[in-house]
């Protein structure tokens, strides 16, 4: 058990299997209930396949794939800060403000990176 959480006990396949559970909770969760998370989701269920269609190199492939694969780690991240904001307390505080336009503003630098990405390899 480790010396820092009672909860970090598990070591070998049995830590591989329950990070796989709880990351397919994380983004369960994320579906059900997060839409910002389904409307990026539906983004890349739009641009993946039209990437395929590209007659582009493997390389630029590539980055059109991560571009959108960033704003869904992004989008992760930024409902797992609202989701402990709002644990905390709900009430409005200057704090909690920050924190959660922060996290939106990942999300629009995310969502800018798509935007130049795609415009760059595909129209200049």
């Amino acid at each position: 058990m480790s010396q820092y959480s009672p909860l970090k006990g598990q070591t070998g396949l049995k830590r591989i299997f329950n990070a796989f559970k709880y990351s397919m909770s994380g983004f369960k969760s994320a579906f059900k209930n997060e839409a910002a998370f389904r409307q990026i989701i539906c983004l890349n269920l739009v641009l993946i396949p039209i990437s395929c269609m590209l007659h582009i190199s493997k390389i630029e492939h590539v980055l059109l794939l991560i571009v959108g694969l960033l704003a869904i780690i992004v989008e992760l991240f930024n409902s797992a800060i609202e989701a402990v904001v709002d644990r905390i307390s709900l009430d409005q505080h200057p704090l909690a403000k920050i924190a959660k336009d922060m996290g939106s503003a990942a999300q629009f630098v995310a969502l800018i990176i798509i935007a130049v990405t795609w415009v760059i390899i595909v129209f200049l």
